[in-house]
């Protein structure tokens, strides 16, 4: 009651700030996965790429490299969580000497004034973007384990040439499964995106929302219409 009570002292404009940034990140979200339907976007086109490396898969008597690749993408998401692990660690360290923290940011010039505990609650949803960035990373982790897992499954060559089992079903289960995991991959990276915006809430609420609404921006920009889809497309 009494934390329900000192979210209704909020400033307004930091309550709208928040609420903006929620309603953007989440509404990328969903309009990046239906854009990306009609019209394809990287993580779509690296899809066909990667149904296309699981079909060599399939007519590969060695598939050492292919396990070695697979692992080799996992270390991505493996080196992000173990970083964000640290942050999160050094947050919640923070957020027990908040008033200390509070007196430290209030000499600096361009940043807001605030309570201690709009500071806190600043601080708590920086906190919940990088726990819901580890665990994005941890699940893409597993994702990829899987992906090794059914490379290692799959029938001989011969098999697949003499007919007694069909190439596609299985190139399409597992590239489905690598294309899950890179989605889950790219849903973590997207929040430390996010993070940049959170960030400048400690600034002002303006910089903040203004903040969310680039960073949404620069996402679209490089998942939509950079160079480097173009030149996977050609």
């Amino acid at each position: 009651m009494q934390l329900l009570q000192s979210l209704m002292l909020m400033p307004l404009a930091d309550g709208l700030a928040i609420a903006w940034f929620v309603a953007v990140w989440i509404g990328y979200a969903v309009f990046a996965k239906r854009r990306a339907e009609r019209s394809g976007s990287l993580l779509a086109t690296t899809n066909g790429y990667r149904r296309l490396w699981m079909m060599q898969t399939t007519s590969r008597e060695n598939r050492v490299v292919d396990g070695v690749v697979v692992q080799n993408l996992s270390t991505s998401p493996s080196f992000f969580a173990s970083t964000t692990i640290l942050i999160i660690g050094g947050l919640l360290a923070l957020l027990g000497t908040s008033e200390k923290a509070t007196e430290f940011m209030r000499e600096i010039p361009f940043a807001a004034r605030t309570s201690a505990f709009i500071f806190d609650v600043k601080l708590i949803t920086l906190l919940a973007v990088f726990v819901y960035a580890f665990f994005r990373f941890t699940w893409s982790m597993r994702q990829y384990t899987f992906g090794a897992l059914l490379i290692a499954s799959m029938p001989d060559a011969k098999v697949f040439e003499r007919g007694e089992a069909q190439r596609e079903p299985y190139a399409d289960r597992a590239a489905k499964v690598v294309g899950l995991a890179a989605e889950t991959f790219n849903d973590g990276l997207r929040a430390y995106y996010m993070s940049f915006a959170a960030m400048l809430w400690f600034v002002s609420p303006v910089a903040f929302a203004i903040g969310a609404a680039g960073i949404v921006y620069l996402l679209y920009q490089r998942e939509f219409h950079s160079e480097i889809l173009g030149t996977l497309r050609s």
